[in-house]
This record gives structure tokens, C-alpha cells and sequence, in this order.
């Protein structure tokens, strides 16, 4: 393949081909027709780019996924380049070591699948150093045989009582954005948002409940392009009703050239391509804001909390049900990294209201868990426990979640199977202060979500420890497990990552120990306001404005018995044994038997 990919660029003159992890809508779980990367390096991994020059190749990934692309990578001639910083400052600097000696190279990219933000930043690097970047191809489809086709999978309907806020109200919310703006169209590319928009939901993306497609929205019609087939009669005349009118995937680059020229379109740089903007007519004036519905969807209502937290009573249920058995079935029955995986899936789907998994779930025994992205496959996997005994002790990460019609789930938790060693102990109790640090705080209503990254990193920092992921990332409402804007990171604070009341985000802080054990212990909180104070000394003073806390909504006990007590405070303590009285009092109504007899055990105060 990458063979074919050189003949096509001498062909074509280029001297270098980039590769993103992207498709049309930008998203991060890719429809198989775009998963171009994996196609030609075989890396898996879910961010990643390639590179392809005439005798060289490279993945440009980060420390998530350093272990697993070494391995999948290996033999490919394709070499792993390990980001610690900026992207395109790395992308550059490894076209500038080629020392092409052409007076201006060229470096090829399907500007369809390439983000706006990205190729303006690109394409100013490069031509600091005599590159042009060339967006006009898509440089792998003419050598890719049989590609496979956008999916085609049917909408459905995200309906009452679950969906309470109805098309129409978000339309019109959306419109009052764009005069607010200075606009009178606006172009949705990112699924999310679409499907959000409009209260539709879909199946094209794995884990992901959103389908393929764009909307043009103005302030007095909307369009939505999806391909034919997608839609029945009745949702299409539900659609009319609110003023939506269908039509074709294919007409969305027509329609969008077709503007008026008195036109003034809304876009987000960051949430469409390079190949959307260019069809933009030149008479077109462009405000690049942040989507409205971004901003929207990320605070949720008072009746979509309500039905989150009910998810997550179910999603506690399920977990109850798994470890019961999980726990009993060890030393007594084959037990694996995959059986792990396939049981814990099944007592999910029993749960009312489940659609499918929100991501691909992590089950990472000792050194499998040190690797914050591992995934178990059919050719490799772990032992934890045949019927002859325990295959090992240590630590068993499992990072795991579901979407429900009601919300979407993401948690993470680290069990000890056998007796944990005290260094292990030691790391889990550093991990778990982290993540109290960060649920306990308080802070001021609009704080750049950045700024709380280092409240969770505080008590590892102290050890002079360090995880590489971020602390926290934004969750969907029966959407994607990863949602903007906010970001509890080390990225760099922009306006429109500040804290709102509604927010849903995870707090997972982790400490990884390669070829020993890997932590992390990871709850989804929301925002919501502190009650004034009566003493006007605490957070809540009007006169200091308004301040948010963090609600835990994650439903599941954590494992005591990695603790070492004498590392925790007292208050510490006490949030922990409270949070497991609320794990206990949620969850008690939806087990019984041996899941019960679970929860109340591991639910003890310590």
C-alpha cells in the first residue's frame, strides 16, 4: 500500500503525503471508509498521523499510544514519532530533515478531511520552509481497491420524554446565536452537533450515536444533506414540520458554493474543513466563531441532569451485577482481559434504555493497565484466573461506559485480585487523592477549564509523578463520551472552554507504571452552583460572583483495599465514605442477591 501511495505521489510530483485521523466531519471515531490512516500503517490507535515521503514514513502520536504503535508498527518501515508538543511544529520539522532538494515541495493532503484551523496553521509552517501544501486530492483514493462505502445505516429519532427540548426551540435558540453574531447562515459539519440539533440519532460511527451528514441552517429555512435511504416518510415529515428540508449528501458542496453573496456564514474553525471553507463563494462574508449548538449542548437542562443521573443508577446496577460475579468467579472459573469485557457488556444490555457501549472498554491486568489506551484482543490478552486458581495478582484496571437513551457513561476503576503490594497500594492512594482534590473543589463561574488541571495533579506532583493524558474531558448527552469545549488539560485556556452550570465532564487523574501496573480512577461530574453562603465568607459571597462545585454522578464503589489509610486525611475520608452511603442508597433499590450482597461489601466505611 504504501508502496502504491509513493507511485501515485511521483505521479503526481508530490513529495510527501499527510494522513490525518480525520473524516469529513472531523470526528474522532471514524466510519470505515475513512479510516485511511489504519488502512495504510496499520496503527489502530484513534489520533494519529501519518506521513509518507519517497523512502521515509512516520506515525506522529501521543503517550497514549506509544506502546501500541511501537508493536503495530513493527516491520512496517513506517518509523513511530512520539509528539510531546505541538503537532504541526513536529509535522514541519520532519519534512524540513528530509532536505528535499526541490525548490518548493510539495506536500500532499485531502483538504476534505483536514479541519480549517489546522491547514491555515499548516500551511504557514510550511512555507517558512519553501513547502506548499497541496489540498485539492484525496492522495488514497485512487489506490485503494474496493474502498468501502459511507455507511448508510437508518436515522431514528431521539424522542420525549428523553429528548425534552424540542427541534423547534433549538432552532429558533440557534438563530437568535446568529443575529447575536452578525449572521445569517451557519454550516454544521460535526456530527454532534447535528444530530443534537436536530434530535436525531444514528449509527455510522462506532460508540458514537450519530450519522453522516451536514446542515445548512439560516435564519428563516434549514437544510439537512444525508444520503437518501437514511430517512423514513415520517421522520422527513417531523423534519418539514420544523421547517427542515432534505436533501441528498451529495448536494452539500453545491449548496454550500450556491450561497447568496449578501450572505454571512457562521463557521467554527476548528469544526470544519479546509475542503468546506474553499467552497465558500469568494463574495461570501465568513465570521469564524465557535458552533453555537457547541456551546449549547455542553449545558445540559435541568431535565437532561435528571435523566443522566438516572443512567447512571442503571449503569451502577450493571457494574454491581459484573463484579458480583467477577469477584466470585475468580479462582473458580477461566477468567481473561476479554471475559472481562464480554460480561460486563452483557449486564449493560440488560439495563433499561441501553443502546450500546460509549467506547470500546479497557480491561488492563498489571502491565496491560500501564497502557492508558489498551484494548484486549483474540491474539493477545491477559489470564486473571482458571479453575485451578488465581493466574496472577495485581491490579485490574477497567475503563468502561455505555450510552443510554438517557446519557452517556464513562468511569474507570482499578481492583485488586490477590493481595495489592504496598507500593501498589501507595500509587492508588496518590491517584484517588487526585481525584478528590479536583471533585471537592470550587471555583468561580466561568474559570477556563485548564486552569483545574493541576488541583488533581496536585498530590502526584507533590511525589514528583505524572500522567500524560488530560485530567478531564467533556461528555455528551446520549452523544459523543468526548464533547467540547471544555477540557480539563494542560491545552492552552481559550474563552470558550469556561466552566457553566450543566457541564458533564470526567475527573481521571492516573499514575502508569510500563511492564508493571497502570491507575486510574475516573468518576463524570456536572457543574452546578454553590448555594449562597450564610456566614458571606465561603464561596457562594455575591460579592466574589457565582461559583460552581462538582456533583458526582458516577455510581460505582471504589476499592478500599488498594488504600493505604495512612496517606488520606480525615477529610478525605469522609467525602470517600460519603460518596459510598450515596453509591449504597442509589443503588440498593436495582440489585438483589449476590449483587447486593456485593454493594453493601464494598460499600463498608472505612
Amino acid at each position: 500500500r504504501l508502496a502504491a501511495l509513493r507511485q501515485h505521489m511521483n505521479q503526481q510530483g508530490w513529495q510527501a503525503c499527510l494522513v490525518p485521523s480525520s473524516d469529513p466531519h472531523l470526528s474522532e471515531y471514524l466510519p470505515e471508509r475513512w479510516q485511511t490512516r489504519e488502512w495504510l500503517s496499520g496503527f489502530t490507535g484513534s489520533s494519529g498521523t501519518l506521513i509518507v515521503a519517497d523512502s521515509q514514513a512516520a506515525v506522529f502520536t501521543d503517550s497514549r499510544y506509544w506502546a501500541q504503535a511501537e508493536a503495530e508498527l513493527a516491520g512496517s518501515g513506517i518509523a513511530l514519532f512520539k509528539l510531546e508538543g505541538a503537532a504541526v511544529s513536529a509535522h514541519v520539522a520532519w519534512l524540513k530533515a528530509l532536505n528535499v532538494m526541490t525548490p518548493q515541495a510539495q506536500l500532499a493532503v485531502d483538504g476534505a478531511v483536514l479541519a480549517l484551523a489546522m491547514t491555515q496553521s499548516l500551511s504557514n509552517a510550511l512555507a517558512a520552509e519553501n513547502w506548499t501544501l497541496v489540498t485539492s486530492h484525496d492522495p488514497v483514493d485512487a489506490i485503494w481497491p474496493n474502498r468501502p462505502a459511507a455507511p448508510l445505516v437508518p436515522v431514528y429519532e431521539h424522542k420525549l420524554p428523553h429528548a425534552s427540548t424540542p427541534r423547534a426551540d433549538k432552532l429558533a435558540a440557534l438563530r437568535q446565536a446568529l443575529i447575536s453574531k452578525g449572521a445569517t447562515h451557519h454550516w454544521i459539519a460535526t456530527l454532534d452537533d447535528l444530530a443534537w440539533v436536530l434530535n436525531l440519532r444514528g449509527a455510522d460511527v462506532d460508540y458514537n450515536p450519530v450519522f453522516v451528514g451536514h446542515a445548512l441552517i439560516s435564519l428563516d429555512s434549514a437544510t439537512l444533506f444525508v444520503a437518501p435511504g437514511k430517512l423514513s416518510a415520517d421522520i422527513q415529515a417531523r423534519l418539514a414540520a420544523d421547517g427542515v428540508q432534505c436533501q441528498p449528501y451529495e448536494q452539500a458542496l453545491p449548496a454550500l458554493r450556491a450561497l447568496p453573496l449578501h450572505a454571512r456564514l457562521l463557521i467554527d474553525p476548528k469544526r470544519i474543513t479546509w475542503g468546506l471553507r474553499e467552497a465558500v463563494p469568494a463574495g461570501v462574508a465568513v465570521i469564524e466563531s465557535i458552533n453555537p449548538t457547541t456551546l449549547a449542548k455542553s449545558r445540559k437542562t435541568d431535565a437532561e441532569a435528571a435523566f443522566v443521573r438516572e443512567a447512571m443508577e442503571r449503569d451502577g446496577a450493571a457494574m454491581c451485577a459484573f463484579y458480583a460475579w467477577f469477584e466470585s468467579a475468580l479462582g473458580r472459573e477461566h477468567v481473561s482481559e476479554l471475559t472481562v469485557d464480554e460480561r460486563l457488556t452483557a449486564e449493560r444490555t440488560k439495563q433499561p434504555g441501553f443502546v450500546s457501549l460509549s467506547f470500546p472498554t479497557i480491561a488492563g491486568f498489571n502491565a496491560n493497565g500501564a497502557l492508558p489506551h489498551y484494548r484486549a484482543t483474540p491474539d493477545s490478552f491477559a489470564v486473571l484466573s482458571t479453575p485451578q486458581g488465581l493466574a496472577a495478582q495485581g491490579l485490574l484496571l477497567i475503563d468502561s461506559g455505555a450510552q443510554y437513551l438517557g446519557g452517556t457513561t464513562d468511569i474507570t476503576r482499578v481492583w485488586a485480585i490477590g493481595t495489592p503490594t504496598k507500593a501498589q497500594q501507595r500509587d492508588f492512594t496518590l491517584v484517588l487523592k487526585g481525584t478528590l482534590a479536583l471533585s471537592r473543589a470550587r471555583y468561580p463561574r466561568g474559570t477556563l477549564s485548564p486552569m483545574l488541571d493541576s488541583i488533581a495533579r496536585g498530590p502526584l506532583w507533590a511525589e514528583g509523578i505524572d500522567f500524560g493524558h488530560g485530567t478531564g474531558h467533556g461528555v455528551g448527552y446520549f452523544l459523543n463520551v468526548h464533547e467540547g469545549p471544555q477540557s480539563i488539560s494542560k491545552a492552552v485556556p481559550e474563552a470558550n472552554m469556561a466552566m457553566h452550570p450543566g457541564m458533564i465532564t470526567s475527573i481521571e487523574p492516573g499514575l502508569y507504571r510500563p511492564k508493571q501496573w497502570g491507575i486510574r480512577i475516573e468518576n463524570l461530574v456536572i457543574n452546578v452552583p454553590v448555594a449562597p453562603s450564610v456566614t458571606n465568607t465561603a464561596p457562594g459571597d455575591p460579592e466574589h460572583g457565582e461559583y460552581l462545585a462538582f456533583e458526582t454522578l458516577s455510581l460505582c464503589p471504589i476499592d478500599t483495599r488498594c488504600i493505604d489509610l495512612s496517606l488520606l486525611r480525615t477529610d478525605e475520608v469522609e467525602w470517600l465514605n460519603g460518596y459510598h452511603a450515596q453509591v449504597l442508597k442509589r443503588l440498593r433499590p436495582l440489585v438483589s442477591g449476590a449483587a447486593l450482597a456485593w454493594l453493601e461489601k464494598r460499600t463498608q466505611p472505612i
